[in-house]
This record gives structure tokens, sequence and C-alpha cells, in this order.
């Protein structure tokens, strides 16, 4: 499936007869990139053996393709100039009460990263420059509960390539959410992450087309000016 053009690839049952759209066209004063929730609290192993070696294939994904696709994305953005904005997750208070429900539940999404404790940070291979935006949620979304939509008004972007993890969740709720605000937004499947290649796949098909247009890195990259 990824090896197709974005034309084809990732056609959920909704779209199978969709009519072939026109090639995309990114003004760098108009898009920006988002990169969401790569923070060292996710590229950190777990100390126990069974639980590492579950997430091995996410681990080998993030170092061998997302993380570089990623470096590759931002340098070419700030060579044009364009926006480079990071979305993390970090909670404003040391015991985590102003989390959202959904931070607090039991199991994998229980997170408690303070703003300034070291696992909350962006990963010094992505780290942002001083000047660059990092918006702070405590919720899947970007949007959510920050000034993220009022920012990219403010600057007049109307495009947001959207890339990071984890796909079916923090990535899947700010393309979703964007889309509600009539942004156009692309997400590089490359570029992007979940636990599993299925339930990335599977999130990709489903967002595909109404809520953004999937497409591969070296794709994206030849669709900005």
């Amino acid at each position: 499936m990824t090896q197709e053009s974005w034309k084809t690839a990732y056609r959920s049952f909704y779209y199978e007869h969709a009519p072939t759209p026109e090639e995309l066209d990114l003004d760098p004063e108009k898009t920006a990139l988002l990169v969401i929730d790569v923070q060292n609290a996710y590229m950190t192993e777990s100390s126990d053996s069974a639980e590492r070696a579950r997430w091995a294939p996410f681990m080998a994904r993030m170092h061998n393709q997302v993380i570089p696709n990623i470096q590759r994305l931002i340098e070419v953005s700030r060579s044009k100039s364009m926006n480079v904005m990071f979305a993390r997750i970090a909670c404003q208070t040391p015991d985590g009460r102003d989390r959202s429900l959904s931070q607090r539940k039991p199991g994998f999404n229980n997170l408690l990263l303070p703003k300034d404790a070291w696992a909350s940070q962006i990963i010094g291979a992505l780290a942002p420059m001083p000047e660059e935006i990092v918006v702070i949620k405590t919720t899947d979304s970007a949007l959510t509960g920050t000034n993220l939509r009022l920012t990219l008004q403010n600057i007049g972007i109307q495009h947001v390539i959207c890339v990071g993890i984890f796909t079916d969740q923090c990535v899947s709720s700010t393309v979703r959410s964007l889309a509600d605000e009539s942004f156009d937004v692309i997400v590089c499947h490359d570029a992007c992450a979940a636990a599993t290649d299925a339930l990335h796949d599977n999130e990709l098909k489903t967002i595909n087309w109404i809520y953004c247009q999937v497409a591969s890195t070296d794709e994206t990259l030849k669709f900005i000016r």
C-alpha cells in the first residue's frame, strides 16, 4: 500500500471511486510543519524485557524511518523559512491534576509528564529552535485547550503538514481538529507511527481524503514550492 502514489494509496471504502486529485501545491508562507509528541518518554525503552520486545518494532520504525524523515522535513522547512511547530503532552502541575480524563485512565494513556521534566521534552534529534512555537497540551488534539488554531490563523497558515506519534491517537485527533477548522492537512505516512503497523495503516485509511491527504515524505517535499 505504502508504495503507491498518494493519489491511490490509503483509500477507504468511502473513497474507492473518488476522482483523481490535482497535484498539491504548498506555498511555504502559508504552510506549517507540525511535529506531534515525539518526546523522550516514548523513546525510552522499558526495563522489562517482555515489554521491550513487544515495542521493538515500533522503536525500529521510529529510529530507521520516522525520525530521519521528520529531520528531513524540518531541514527543508527551515531552509524555506516555513513555520516549524511542535506539540507535546505535558501537564502544568507536578501531580498532573490539570490533565484531561483521557490522560488519567489506567493503562498506556495514564501519563504524568510535568512540563519541565526530561520525559516530557521533544527528543534531542528533533529539538525545536528557540524561536519555534511549542504547544503544550493535556489532550490528544493539539488544538483542544491550546491557542494553536489562533496562532495558525494569526500567521496566515492554510496548510499543515502533520508528523509524529501516535498515528491512531494524537496525530489523528489533531488532524481531525485541524480539518474541522478548515485547514488543509497533509500527513506523511512514513514520518508517523502507531504502536503497530496495523494500527497505523488502519488509521491512515480512516482519515485519508476526508480529514487530510496522506502522502510520503518524498512526495510532500515535492509539493512545497
